[in-house]
């Protein structure tokens, strides 16, 4: 039964391979250099900034895949191509998520790629370069009384001075992976001090009773809209809290989803479900289930919590059974769909979670799923020219659109989920390649496992960030202790008079006395960043 099980799952993993081709060359072949495919007219169209957003938001699932010499033509070509100088009006948010996290990633992944690379690596390279320079043009965003960004800005200008105050909360607080991995990368605390501001900031605007709701001011800090829930508008907010904490090892941002969580659960959850309720008052607003929140059984199962996180997500499939996809709206009390919101673009929310949960639990429930999504995909949205998002489950219209996260995310998770063995996993035996070495003569450990994925599929190595921020700060501790002794033994060898400076003084203790330990122990990552196994954190209560 298990050499079975292996069999079909080397199978659909051929089977998504040839998926990802399909769309993937469908987008060279017609759309590129613009941002997205058009799989119905078998064009392209800018979207979100006008710089080949899809080849930058499929270049990790490129390495993903085994494709080691199109990853390397490609992070080349976007060097040559891609220019962030230019008079577009962008959202911060999504070219955060998906230009500065997909750049981030595929510059991890450049050793695994077998690219040349710079010395220092991962601490330098011209990947790492383009994201900064990307991360720069969102700074002016966080210029702002109250250190929330706005929503969007000009990247040759900055912020419009007709650019309106309010945001989503999303919008406000999912910065804190990309910006944390680049500052620690290259040294410029300024990102990862802005992330850290503005999640500070909307956290003092929760309401008396926990919660945070969908739209704020970001300069009056007023609540526009104020529906509380986890999914559209909110979702990558309380992921990047729970992510972050791992990722950084930080207790602050644990504590801070922990107790959004106990209001969730007292206010939001009903049956398993979670609907959307007025923010200050804890009454039901919207009895509804959207799509995206499909992501919260998995980030649920990162924190244990996987006996609520299975149930919840039997609810999710039980939708997507119901029409071969998650529409985007789904009407608990009803059973169907929302008027206007019966369409499927091809997210992947369900599917991360079936990676995390199979992962956690091994149950094939979560490969059915997989091979639910691949058939339905197959089925419902393929065309000529790519994938199309489905615009209305019903009767299976098609939209002439395929949005970037579908490579970047959909196939990636479905690909992940029947490969639970990829290095992304911490797959692979010693030997075989499975990590590598890097920073400054080759003295840090990479890419051993305990990978996090942004909220755009971006895996980030936490590994770099100890390599380049804490592991060069104990180098260059130890360094200065060196210096120091050897002036110190230097001067002790000169030639002195017997008569001159004190008596050597004893080592032994005096009573009372306690023994103060060295300036420097050894320079290796400290316990706490240990408390970390397949991605669950262990707080000092577990």
């Amino acid at each position: 039964l298990k050499k079975k099980t292996v069999v079909s799952a080397t199978s659909d993993a051929c089977r998504i391979k040839s998926m990802f081709y399909h769309a993937y060359n469908s987008y060279l072949d017609n759309a590129f250099p613009y941002d997205e495919l058009r799989p119905l007219t078998c064009d392209g169209q800018d979207t979100w900034g006008s710089f080949s957003l899809t080849l930058i938001d499929a270049l990790d699932t490129l390495l993903v895949l085994g494709n080691r010499t199109e990853f390397e033509r490609v992070a080349s070509l976007l060097q040559d191509t891609v220019d962030f100088d230019i008079d577009v009006n962008a959202s911060v948010f999504e070219t955060n998520i998906r230009v500065v996290g997909g750049l981030l990633s595929a510059h991890l992944l450049a050793g695994r790629a077998g690219m040349e690379l710079e010395s220092g690596w991962p601490c330098s390279g011209p990947l790492l370069r383009m994201a900064e320079d990307a991360a720069r043009k969102l700074l002016p965003a966080f210029q702002t009384p109250t250190g929330m960004p706005y929503g969007t800005v000009n990247l040759l200008h900055g912020v419009s001075p007709t650019e309106t105050p309010v945001t989503c909360t999303a919008g406000v607080g999912t910065f804190i992976l990309e910006f944390a991995t680049l500052s620690r990368l290259t040294g410029d605390a300024t990102f990862e001090n802005v992330a850290r501001r503005a999640l500070r900031a909307l956290w003092k605007t929760r309401s008396d009773i926990g919660l945070v709701g969908n739209h704020i001011d970001i300069v009056s800090k007023k609540w526009v809209a104020q529906d509380a829930g986890i999914g559209a508008g909110v979702d990558s907010y309380f992921e990047y809290l729970v992510k972050g904490a791992i990722m950084l090892q930080d207790e602050e941002l644990l504590n801070m989803f922990l107790e959004y969580d106990r209001a969730i659960q007292n206010y939001t959850r009903f049956d398993d479900w979670y609907l959307w309720v007025h923010m200050h008052k804890g009454t039901v607003s919207m009895p509804v289930f959207q799509s995206l929140e499909a992501f919260w059984p998995g980030l649920q199962s990162l924190l244990g919590n996987l006996d609520s996180a299975v149930r919840t997500f039997q609810n999710y499939y039980s939708v997507w059974r119901q029409f071969g996809g998650l529409p985007e709206f789904y009407s608990i009390p009803q059973g169907y769909t929302v008027d206007k919101r019966e369409g499927y673009p091809l997210r992947p929310e369900l599917i991360e979670s079936a990676m995390y949960l199979f992962r956690a639990t091994g149950d094939h429930t979560y490969l059915q799923l997989g091979l639910d999504a691949l058939e339905s995909i197959e089925r419902i949205a393929k065309t000529p020219c790519g994938y199309a998002s489905v615009k209305d489950l019903r009767d299976h219209q098609l939209d002439n659109r395929m949005e970037s996260f579908f490579l970047a995310e959909t196939i990636k998770y479905l690909y992940l989920l029947f490969d639970p063995t990829h290095f992304l996993h911490g797959g692979g035996t010693e030997g075989d390649g499975s990590w590598e070495e890097g920073g400054e003569g080759g003295q840090c450990v990479l890419g051993a496992g305990g990978f996090i994925f942004n909220t755009e599929a971006h895996p980030l190595d936490p590994a770099a960030l100890y390599c380049c921020s804490r592991h060069t700060q104990d180098r260059r501790e130890l360094r200065d202790i060196l210096i120091n002794l050897s002036q110190h033994d230097r001067q002790s060898k000169q030639p002195t008079k017997e008569t001159e400076g004190p008596a050597p003084e004893s080592i032994a203790l005096k009573p009372g006395e306690k023994k103060t330990p060295p300036p420097l122990s050894c320079p290796v990552q400290p316990f706490s960043a240990r408390l970390s196994i397949l991605g669950q954190v262990f707080s000092d209560n577990t």
